[in-house]
């Protein structure tokens, strides 16, 4: 196999077969990422239409922080706990270096606590809410963050991720298994504004919810797929032609030592020649 493999033509023919399969994943992989920025652009464009839903529609004390969730926009209406308000510290928001702000907030209607990330700040003072009246929180709703260890030990009241493992040791009553990004209260406790606005006189700016799980776009990625079963037709096509190639030579060099059977071959149509009839001799001849 390998001797016919290694004849001229075949290896043309693989030389630009390996030309067709590298062109091929490129543009299989140019198309999966357009399906994934098309899918991108069509989440972030869809998520501000999204309607915000109560917080009990989504999520409730304790239970298990639902797969579907993230960055769902949620309202929550109760007030804040400053008592409880810790800095996550090593967090960093337009190149700057900071720390988060998250303040504990007791929701009416259950009492238990949500997190809310109020903000950023650069260093580790954090501007308490303005006030601990009723409040009206939008934020878009994520779950806790993995532990992080560190070299020293954080100071009081710092933390170095969103671990609720360590916040239920801290604030009393139930919680919530997730955090929400604050994106607008009503009346305003936090003085962020919008986000992206540059920091107040507090010192305190609004975080930006991360991106929105976008998946893949599934016509692109159907082109992606394509263009690899493509690239794995024209492998299979090279190899179909070299094997039957080889069958034809192995057929060829076990020809000769065959024995050829008696009479005609099974494949010759003509008949086999008469045998020659005896003619009696003529009358008057004599034997010798």
């Amino acid at each position: 196999m390998l001797r016919t493999m290694l004849k001229p033509r075949w290896l043309g023919l693989l030389a630009l077969l390996v030309v067709i399969l590298v062109a091929f994943t490129f543009l299989g992989l140019w198309q999966l990422s357009v399906a994934k920025d098309e899918a991108r652009k069509q989440a972030i464009e869809e998520a501000p239409r999204q309607p915000v839903v109560a917080l009990t529609e989504v999520l409730q004390p304790h239970a298990e922080f639902p797969a579907t969730a993230s960055g769902r926009r949620v309202s929550a209406t109760g007030h804040y706990d400053p008592s409880g308000q810790v800095v996550v510290t090593g967090r960093r928001l337009d190149g700057a270096a900071g720390s988060w702000v998250v303040t504990p907030f007791v929701v009416d209607g259950t009492g238990a606590r949500i997190g809310v990330l109020r903000g950023f700040v650069r260093g580790t003072v954090a501007p308490a809410p303005t006030t601990t009246g009723l409040v009206t929180v939008v934020g878009s709703i994520a779950p806790a963050e993995s532990p992080v260890t560190t070299a020293a030990p954080p100071q009081p009241g710092q933390l170095a991720s969103v671990d609720l493992g360590k916040l239920v040791n801290v604030w009393p009553g139930e919680i919530y298994n997730a955090f929400l990004f604050g994106i607008s209260e009503t009346p305003d406790a936090t003085g962020a504004g919008p986000v992206g606005a540059s920091a107040t006189v507090g010192g305190i700016e609004r975080v930006p919810p991360p991106p929105v799980p976008s998946g893949l776009n599934l016509r692109n990625a159907a082109y992606a797929l394509q263009w690899w079963v493509f690239g794995l037709f024209a492998a299979w096509m090279w190899w179909r032609m070299v094997r039957e190639d080889h069958l034809e030579d192995e057929a060829a060099r076990r020809l000769p030592d065959a024995p050829l059977p008696d009479g005609p071959l099974p494949d010759d149509p003509r008949p086999p020649d008469p045998q020659p009839t005896p003619q009696p001799a003529p009358a008057g001849a004599t034997r010798s």
